[in-house]
C-alpha cells in the first residue's frame, strides 16, 4: 500500500443541505446534527453527535479511517450506521464504502490515490450550440 502522502482521503456528505465534500486529514471527525461536529449533518433524523471517524495507521506507514457508531465515549447514535445496507457499530472504510446515517442522509467515503490525476476534459471554445428563433416553439418565443 502506497504511503499516506500519496492517497486522499474524502467524504462526500449528502443531506438536507444538498451535497459537500471533506478532504479527511486530521486525526478524529465528529459527526452529527450538532453545530460544534466536525462535519455537520443538516437533517431532524440524525443524532446530535452520531458518528466519529478516527485515523488509524497501517504498518506501511499509510493510514486508513475507521467509523464508530456514536461518540468516543461509548453513548452510540439513537438509530446506527449502515455500511453498505448492513448495521454496524464500527467499520474499516474502505474505497466508495457508503454510510447512511438516516432517511436521506449518506455519506460516500473515497480513498484516491495521488499518483493517477484526476482527468478533466479541457473546454472546447468551438462546441457552441446555436439556436435560432424558428428552433423553438411560439409558447418559448413569447417568453423571450
Amino acid at each position: 500500500m502506497a504511503s499516506s502522502e500519496q492517497q486522499t482521503h474524502k467524504l462526500i456528505i449528502e443531506d438536507d443541505k444538498g451535497k459537500r465534500e471533506f478532504t479527511l486529514s486530521s486525526p478524529v471527525y465528529s459527526i452529527g446534527r450538532d453545530a460544534q461536529c466536525d462535519i455537520r449533518l443538516v437533517s431532524q433524523f440524525v443524532s446530535r453527535r452520531h458518528a466519529t471517524l478516527v485515523r488509524l495507521p497501517h504498518e506501511d506507514g499509510s493510514y486508513y479511517y475507521r467509523i464508530v457508531d456514536g461518540n468516543l465515549k461509548g453513548k452510540s447514535s439513537a438509530n446506527g450506521i449502515l455500511i453498505n445496507s448492513h448495521k454496524q457499530s464500527t467499520h474499516d472504510l474502505q474505497n466508495e464504502d457508503e454510510i447512511v446515517f438516516g432517511p436521506q442522509v449518506r455519506a460516500i467515503y473515497y480513498l484516491l490515490d495521488d499518483e493517477e490525476p484526476i482527468v478533466s476534459q479541457p473546454l472546447d471554445e468551438f462546441d457552441i450550440t446555436l439556436i435560432s428563433p424558428g428552433m423553438m416553439d411560439e409558447t418559448q418565443a413569447d417568453y423571450y
